[in-house]
């Protein structure tokens, strides 16, 4: 025994073997049937109000105040935003145009 050796030295273990974690050989078609793959809509419930989100959009629509409704408020509140910014820039060329009549 070593005077001033390590005294503590563990056995080395054996590598492990790694495992499938299924031992049945199914398609990728058979692991979506049986293991639920598809998911669907993402769809959230807040309060009795049921909310789906909308991958297209990237937002989140209201289906149990009438999905249509709420799809088109949606579109007209971004149309109407883009219509606003729109106006803004007018606004400010016409100011610019002035300017440069009148300079």
């Amino acid at each position: 025994m070593p005077l001033f050796g390590n005294k503590f030295s563990p056995k080395k273990s054996s590598p492990r073997k790694s495992q499938t974690l299924s031992n049945l050989k199914l398609g990728p078609g058979e692991h979506e049937k049986n293991f639920g793959l598809d998911y669907g809509p993402v769809k959230l419930t807040l309060d009795q109000q049921e909310f789906e989100f909308d991958d297209s959009e990237a937002t989140w629509i209201s289906e149990s105040g009438g999905g249509s409704n709420t799809k088109e408020i949606v579109k007209l509140k971004k149309q109407n935003q883009t219509l606003t910014e729109e106006n803004n820039f007018l606004k400010i060329k016409i100011e610019i145009l002035l300017d440069m009549v009148y300079n």
